[in-house]
């Protein structure tokens, strides 16, 4: 368990922390001469349970609240701590908006040197406290009167007492989630190298786990765990909830800044716009306007950001509402973190809130899809289940974004009853969670474009796999389309003619004058091999108009019967099937040459050339300079 304290400067946190640890969390220099606390100190104690207590000691100073930021964004209780001289002073105030804009939900009051002042200074200090507290999650928090440079204080006895039986009940291990841990620390030790200190937000880190692809993000560098110290502690593994030193493998300490991540490959994508639910404090004296500048803190780490509100055109004091930042760089975060926001100058906490979703787009931010997709990301935060997103996502989610949303693994998550997985990449095992109504709707929608195309065009044998997706379902991934026909071919609602998809009912029909033609025009065709001839050479022959020629010749290229290669240039099937294998046979190892091709097919330079630019455009081959390359799936050419 991490226990954070807060408090106004000189209110004697670093001394209550000794106390109760014997630590002394003032490792600085400059700190000891001012008796303040500058940097995040750290501090453990083993409670009888066996469970380890942390403590992170938070500067009190107005000009240190980003630090202190840094460290209250790791904890798991927190310590308010007022001193009674004093009472409650501006960054006692500060500090305790900064402890539940984080989400923070259990923690106690200490009341410091409590034996220097009147009782009735005492209870007026009380008061002040109620009054603090009300409506946050320290309302009920027991209240300790402590005077921590006494030996024996009771106060402090009982404080120390409370924290260790709590500790094991808030200390809860959990590793289904994916490993990050936020960077507030980074130091060579000789022997060693690199070392980073940091609080474990989610999952486990383990020493000799090859298998995992950690990076140092946003900078998305691959690094190894070396060594683990864990609550001040050697160790194999280290879990979500603890502090922990890793000893960093292939990154120098140059390379790490506080703030970054050390994670799993798949935690991030690195975003400059973050889309998040946002909270102004009633206290705040700044409202959030269309390109408001702000200070951003998420984990350890400090940002610049404009604002942009997003479900109304001001947030003022008090109010909460949708707002996407856009930072000057790449920053990495996840669904569900903390954030806290100061203003322009930096010397005011303004709010805070919780990210929705970090991959947000720069444009189309306010549409009422858009906005529909982060009601129910809230939804979601708020336990409402993965239905809430997946009825805001109309392809599903695949494996990939489940994971980024939700921080688990996809094996880990309650997969709700009315919604399947389609599996889309069976060499990666890459999958798709999506409602089983809206999988069986884009059937349906898909079988239903094509009977209307085979009504409004009879004499076509069907419709090309990728057109049909623009006809029926443009946006969506056409991965997950070809499973969708696949499907439709496997239960027989759909049939394929090599690269056509048609109802299984469905027979092209012509004309009695022009299956006629067609009897007599697909002859020459055919046996003009890989040289037929020209539409008008057709009609000379045939004595028929060249226009009636030429409809039927685009009605069979429909039909799947011939392919037209240049205007008023038609190829039989067999040809077109036959070259396709002459390509296959000419791959030197994977290119083709024009000349090759052309020598092979007994061509001239000109037809070659026609008729490989036509392979081009039907997608079975791709032009590299002077080359040609055989794409990978050539099936529905063979």
């Amino acid at each position: 368990m991490i226990v954070g304290t807060a408090g106004h400067i000189d209110h004697g946190k670093t001394t209550l922390i000794r106390a109760l640890t014997g630590v002394d969390t003032d490792r600085l220099k400059e700190e000891k001469q001012r008796g303040i606390s500058i940097e995040l100190g750290y501090a453990y104690t083993p409670t009888p349970s066996g469970a380890i207590l942390g403590f992170i000691d938070v500067p009190g100073h107005e000009r240190l609240v980003r630090t202190m930021v840094a460290g209250a964004s790791g904890i798991d209780f927190g310590l308010l701590v007022v001193a009674a001289d004093d009472g409650v002073m501006p960054q006692t105030r500060e500090h305790m908006a900064i402890l539940s804009l984080l989400g923070i939900r259990r923690g106690a009051i200490a009341v410091t040197k409590s034996a220097d002042v009147e009782p009735a200074q005492i209870e007026a200090v009380r008061g002040q406290i109620a009054q603090l507290t009300a409506q946050t999650f320290l309302q009920e928090a027991p209240v300790f009167l402590t005077n921590a440079v006494l030996p024996d204080c009771p106060g402090v006895a009982a404080l120390r007492d409370h924290l260790h039986a709590l500790a094991p009940d808030l200390f809860r291990v959990n590793t289904a989630k994916v490993f990050r841990l936020s960077v507030d620390r980074v130091f060579t030790l000789r022997g060693h190298g690199t070392v980073v200190t940091g609080t474990v937000h989610t999952g486990a880190v383990q020493v000799g786990r090859d298998d995992v692809d950690l990076r140092l993000m946003p900078v998305n560098r691959q690094i190894r765990v070396r060594s683990i110290h864990a609550q001040d502690r050697p160790s194999d593994i280290g879990v979500a909830g603890q502090r922990c030193a890793l000893n960093l493998v292939g990154v120098s300490k140059e390379e790490i800044r506080r703030g970054d991540w050390i994670a799993d490959a798949r935690c991030f994508v690195p975003s400059r716009n973050i889309d998040v639910r946002m909270q102004i404090l009633a206290s705040s004296e700044s409202m959030v306007r269309a390109w408001t500048p702000l200070h951003v803190h998420i984990g350890a780490a400090h940002y610049l950001a404009h604002a942009v509100p997003l479900s109304c055109s001001v947030l003022e004091p008090g109010q909460s509402g949708l707002v996407q930042l856009v930072f000057e760089t790449p920053v990495c975060a996840m669904v569900g973190d903390a954030f806290i926001v100061r203003n322009a100058q930096a010397n005011q906490t303004v709010g805070g809130g919780r990210i929705l979703d970090p991959e947000a787009p720069d444009r189309r931010r306010r549409t009422p899809a858009r906005l529909a997709w982060l009601a129910a990301m809230q939804a979601w935060l708020e336990g409402a289940g993965l239905d809430a997103l997946l009825q805001q996502a109309p392809f599903g989610l695949d494996d990939v974004r489940l994971l980024r949303l939700t921080g688990s693994e996809a094996d880990a998550l309650s997969v709700p009853a009315d919604a399947i997985w389609v599996g889309i990449d069976s060499n990666q095992g890459r999958r798709v969670l999506i409602l089983r109504d809206a999988w069986r709707g884009m059937a349906d929608r898909a079988v239903a474009v094509l009977r209307a195309f085979h009504q409004e065009t009879p004499d076509e044998a069907g419709v090309e796999i990728s057109r049909l997706r623009r006809m029926a379902q443009p946006a969506m991934p056409p991965s997950l389309w070809q499973v969708l026909c696949d499907e439709l071919m496997g239960q027989g609602l759909v049939a394929r003619n090599r690269a056509l998809l048609h109802l299984p009912a469905h027979t092209p029909t012509l004309s009695p004058i022009e299956t006629q033609l067609a009897e007599n025009v697909l002859p020459l065709v055919r046996g003009g091999g890989f040289d037929p001839p020209w539409v008008r050479d057709i009609a000379a022959e045939l004595a028929q108009p060249e226009e009636l020629v030429r409809q039927v010749l685009r009605r069979l290229t429909r039909q799947g019967e011939v392919f037209q290669v240049v205007k008023d240039l038609f190829y039989h099937r067999d040809a077109v099937r036959q070259m396709a294998e002459l390509i296959l046979s000419l791959q030197m190892p994977d290119n083709i040459g024009t000349a090759a091709f052309r020598d092979a097919a007994g061509l001239g330079r000109k037809r070659a050339i026609q008729v490989l630019e036509f392979f081009d455009r039907m997608g079975f081959t791709r032009r590299v300079r002077d080359r040609r390359i055989v794409r990978a799936d050539t099936s529905a050419w063979l």
